[in-house]
């Protein structure tokens, strides 16, 4: 059974939020379905932006209530990430180091070392973004594209954490400087999405607003307590709405994330604020399919690109419809799995200890430099599948899911 442990890290300041990893499983899926889907769900990237607010709400609330009880540790909250994100992401990266050995050419092979390399330094964002309009820009065939994500979330957790204990230790209003700050990334959005949509996507200080928008609910909850009833239910209503509307109206070639941006963060900030009773949420976030999901959605996260893009290069096409829904539904068991296998036995079993992260960083540090290895080979034996990018691109430029020349993402 998939079951929430009590004092993790949803725990923020007022126990446990089942309706919380029910919007983790709306986030997850929307961006599951995009990727294989694409017609199905158009909006369906702004899962991304979901998943920011989230984790700024639920880490920054956690960074900012230990800081007011004065026991915040930068060490305990990086042992903290490290047993949190480490564990599944080395799964997955030994997995596509793997299957690069037996199914991809020497060059690709190369190419995906380099990548295995960004990803466990967690700076895949920065990586894929050099690599825009080069030969390397394989879109699709990139099976770890999906980590530019993860790349700008934990560059954010290398400076907001200090950031945030210098500003709480000479008494600066939190909400002040997260406001400011926020509003100097915003505007860095704007004018950066403007100039080039795909660097906007990609780069970290157009994103970082999305992280604090969850900050500063954390921190005016935490200040100034809950929502009213009424209010509760007319901003449950109201972030369901604006979710919907991102869902349905936002596509991939607008500028994004640019203003509209604005709408899914939003939604999400409305649908937490709301709390766990809130009108609908029981029904829509708190059922126990959207908590199973939920439990098991960063995994999930992790495993569904690579399972497709590794279909689209042997395919050497889309695959059918019965092939995707067939490698998505081993991306909710490998998921499942993950969570079981690895992710609880570290974070809640026996093996919870700060002690726990240093070999932890060890392996991804040695994973990172097998990627380097590989990458500079001439590829590890093995290759049995040939890309013929030439014929290739011209598909997965129609299908519109990576970021080509013109400046589209993902």
């Amino acid at each position: 059974m998939l079951q929430r442990q009590q004092g993790s890290g949803s725990a923020v300041q007022h126990g446990y939020r089942s309706d919380i990893d029910g919007l983790r499983a709306v986030a997850v899926l929307s961006v599951v379905i995009f990727h294989a889907f694409p017609t199905w769900l158009p909006g369906g990237l702004v899962g991304v932006d979901i998943f920011f607010v989230i984790s700024g709400y639920l880490i920054s609330g956690h960074i900012l209530q230990q800081l007011h009880d004065d026991r915040f540790s930068i060490f305990d909250f990086y042992s903290r990430r490290i047993r949190r994100i480490f564990p599944a992401l080395i799964a997955v990266l030994l997995f596509c180091l793997c299957v690069g050995w037996i199914a991809l050419s020497a060059a690709d092979n190369r190419e995906l070392g380099e990548h295995v390399a960004g990803g466990a330094g967690f700076v895949a964002n920065l990586l894929f973004w050099f690599e825009i309009g080069s030969q390397k820009d394989g879109g699709i065939s990139n099976p770890l594209l999906h980590l530019w994500s993860l790349g700008v979330e934990e560059q954010f957790y290398i400076v907001w954490p200090l950031a945030a204990w210098i500003a709480w230790r000479r008494g600066m209003n939190v909400i002040k400087t997260i406001a400011v700050v926020a509003l100097v990334s915003m505007i860095a959005n704007l004018v950066i999405v403007y100039l080039d949509r795909t660097t906007a996507f990609y780069l970290p200080i157009t994103r970082f607003w999305e992280l604090l928008a969850g900050a500063a609910l954390a921190e005016l909850e935490r200040s100034r307590g809950n929502l009213s009833k009424p209010a509760a239910n007319a901003a449950a209503i109201s972030g369901i709405v604006l979710l919907v509307l991102s869902f349905a109206l936002i596509r991939e070639k607008q500028a994004f994330p640019g203003i509209i941006a604005a709408a899914p963060v939003l939604g999400a900030v409305l649908v937490i604020a709301a709390g766990k009773t809130a009108f609908l949420k029981q029904a829509i976030f708190s059922n126990p399919i959207a908590i199973a999901v939920g439990l098991i959605s960063y995994p999930l996260y992790l495993w569904h690109w690579p399972l497709l893009s590794f279909g689209y290069i042997v395919e050497k096409d889309t695959p059918a419809l019965s092939v995707r829904i067939g490698l998505l539904a081993a991306g909710f068991a490998l998921a499942a799995l993950t969570y079981l296998l690895i992710e609880k036995p570290i974070r809640f079993g026996r093996f919870r200890k700060s002690a726990v992260a240093v070999p932890l960083f060890a392996v991804m540090m040695a994973i990172g430099v097998a990627g380097y290895w590989v990458a500079e080979r001439d590829g590890l034996p093995g290759s049995s599948v040939r890309r013929d990018m030439a014929q290739i691109g011209p598909v997965l430029q129609k299908d519109g899911r990576h970021a080509t020349r013109d400046g589209s993402p993902l």
